[in-house]
């Protein structure tokens, strides 16, 4: 295995305990990031620390704050902040199981393969997986990764298991205060059945390769362009939306397949549009 693992330790469920290796499941290798260049010289930029008022500081002469208020911070000391880091146990202990169901999509964070560390390890590990397995439940536990406390949800994934790392209730906005100043509108009942009928019609299996970051292929193919001198500007080409006037007709004809005439649908004639736009006027 070629990867390096982000943290080592034991599972332990109850008396049994293996040692484990977790991985991360995901990369932003493939990202495409940027460097800051002077202009002319294309010299990368160096970022020194400066003090509005006296200048460029010294890194040793930096401390951390903590700003309570406008202005006002508490300052710590790394001394200060070690005494607090909670100690790595190296172990990650099963607390309970649950339904999967149980746990809220908001909550579900980074994945991580999580696999027996050394030969020794797999009859334990894979014991631990299969009853897993058998109770069809989620595995809840805790673990100190990068001097924090994270909790941990497993599940049964092929010979390994899948480990997320879950955020914590804080972290969590409350969907009410956004969802709660949507307005109450009472949908027509025939939209909603041809609304339900399109999404029939549109059902298919999920394929993680068919979603591509256009913007990320349209960026590797200007800097490709401007590597070879070329120079040429690359563009991404957007979905053109329409602004839908008249929802039924546009219903009715995205059913019936027609996705222009739905979208002439949506554009209504300009003395109709600006007709029905124009305010009542007030009788005397």
């Amino acid at each position: 295995m070629a990867a390096r693992p982000t943290w080592q330790g034991h599972l332990r469920l109850s008396l049994v305990s293996c040692p484990v290796a977790l991985y991360t499941a995901t990369s932003r290798t493939g990202d495409v990031s940027f460097n800051m260049l002077h202009k002319t010289t294309h010299n990368r930029i160096r970022m020194i620390p400066t003090d509005p008022e006296t200048g460029p500081v010294e890194r040793s002469d930096i401390v951390k704050g903590y700003e309570i208020e406008k202005d006002h911070y508490v300052v710590v000391t790394p001394e200060e902040i070690d005494s607090v880091r909670l100690e790595s146990t190296k172990t990650i202990d099963i607390d309970k199981f649950v339904d999967a169901e149980e746990i809220d999509r908001l909550y579900w964070n980074d994945p991580y393969f999580l696999v027996p560390d050394g030969k020794v390890a797999v009859e334990a590990f894979t014991v631990i997986r299969e009853a897993m397995q058998k109770a069809g439940k989620i595995a809840l536990g805790r673990l100190v990764m990068h001097q924090r406390e994270r909790m941990l949800a497993m599940e049964p994934r092929g010979k390994g298991l899948v480990a997320y790392t879950l955020r914590t209730f804080d972290e969590v906005k409350k969907p009410e205060s956004f969802f709660d100043d949507i307005p109450e509108v009472k949908a027509d009942k025939n939209m909603i059945e041809i609304a339900a009928k399109i999404i029939e019609q549109q059902e298919g299996d999920f394929d993680a390769s068919e979603f591509k970051d256009r913007y990320e292929e349209a960026l590797r193919a200007l800097i490709q362009e401007k590597e070879k001198g070329a120079g040429r500007k690359v563009t991404v080409d957007e979905p053109k939306g329409a602004e839908v006037i008249d929802l039924m007709e546009a219903l009715r004809r995205s059913l019936a397949g027609d996705k222009k005439g739905a979208a002439k649908a949506g554009k209504a004639p300009a003395k109709k549009a600006a007709a029905k736009s124009a305010p009542a006027k007030k009788r005397a």
